[in-house]
């Protein structure tokens, strides 16, 4: 006989529609075994996908369990933010407290609403960041492997730590977002590896090398760095020439790619826990504001902004989530 259960996917991190990352939700799933959970999640071929099943803490105002194609994940925040918004939507007053708390397979997570969805903007949402299982520079010969498959140098990368809050994140901070976006991994290289790379977005003085007079270089692909280094009246060498487009301000303070070897989707396009682990880490060791924002999924057709603020509680991810499709699904 047919079990039928309600449905939903939604789009994380996407400030316009389609342009985050997709989560598939499947309510009220106590009954499905965890083959069963496994193997739809394999069939979705979504980073990830969740399912609802009743809570164990009195604390917690729902649970779920998180799916990779490949495996079960303790935590992850795409997830965790769009298990949120659809609790929600099953809630909407709940929307008014403020606070919620989700249970996974790393405990207790809290989930702040920052703004409640509209009929002009989506809900956004915050989760706090889990303590790391593991942080603490990354070995010499890990760190080697990462940059060979990212096809770096050792001067690329100006700092690399652990950053393992669920998934296994080796985090690299490289020089500038140009350095991230030029990135072609070898994926087979890296197979064992998860890696994430973070870079800011900067303006870099002529003094650094970083651009040449218009008459000595190439034309630069739209969407590098110095495209989006703004241009003023006394800038005569750079000119809209040179450029298919210029804008005047860079799209977030860092870009961020993550590289999944093995998993279906190679290159995640947003993705929560490993920027709740820079976060941690990037925040208290300097390299990063207590309040910035990060782009991800460029180089696989997306524009998922994350946003990251520290304060006295901990580190916070935030994002926009909005429902795209919702209905039932059958298991046999």
């Amino acid at each position: 006989m047919s079990r039928s259960f309600d449905y939903a996917q939604v789009d994380v991190f996407a400030p316009s529609a389609f342009n985050g990352n997709g989560l598939a939700l499947v309510y009220a799933a106590d009954d499905l075994s965890t083959a069963q959970m496994q193997h739809f999640a394999q069939w979705m071929n979504l980073s990830e996908t969740v399912f609802f099943r009743t809570p164990s803490s009195a604390e917690a105002d729902y649970a779920i369990r998180i799916f990779t194609p490949s495996t079960e994940l303790p935590f992850a925040g795409h997830p965790t933010l769009g298990a949120a918004h659809a609790f929600l939507e099953d809630h909407p007053e709940l929307a008014g407290a403020g606070m919620l708390t989700q249970e996974c397979g790393a405990g207790l997570v809290p989930v702040r609403v920052e703004r409640d969805a509209t009929a002009e903007f989506p809900r956004r949402l915050a989760f706090k960041a889990p303590p790391l299982r593991r942080s603490g520079p990354l070995e010499p010969d890990v760190l080697q492997w990462a940059i060979s498959g990212l096809g770096l140098t050792s001067e690329d990368v100006l700092d690399h730590q652990w950053l393992v809050n669920g998934p296994h994140h080796a985090g690299l901070l490289l020089r500038d977002a140009d350095l991230v976006l030029g990135i072609e991994p070898d994926f087979q290289a890296l197979q064992g590896l998860e890696v994430g790379v973070i870079g800011p977005y900067t303006a870099a003085s002529v003094s650094q090398g970083n651009w040449q007079p218009h008459d000595s270089v190439l034309p630069r692909l739209t969407g590098t760095r110095e495209e989006l280094r703004p241009l003023d009246a006394s800038d005569r060498t750079r000119s809209e020439e040179r450029f298919g487009s210029v804008v005047l301000q860079p799209p977030a303070d860092f870009e961020a790619r993550a590289f999944v070897p093995g998993e279906a989707i190679q290159e995640d396009p947003a993705t929560g826990s490993l920027n709740a682990g820079f976060g941690l880490w990037l925040t208290e060791a300097g390299h990063a504001p207590q309040r910035y924002t990060v782009r991800q999924g460029t180089q696989v057709g997306r524009a998922a902004i994350l946003h990251v603020e520290a304060d006295e509680q901990g580190v916070w991810v935030s994002g926009d989530v909005t429902t795209r499709i919702s209905g039932r699904v059958d298991f046999d």
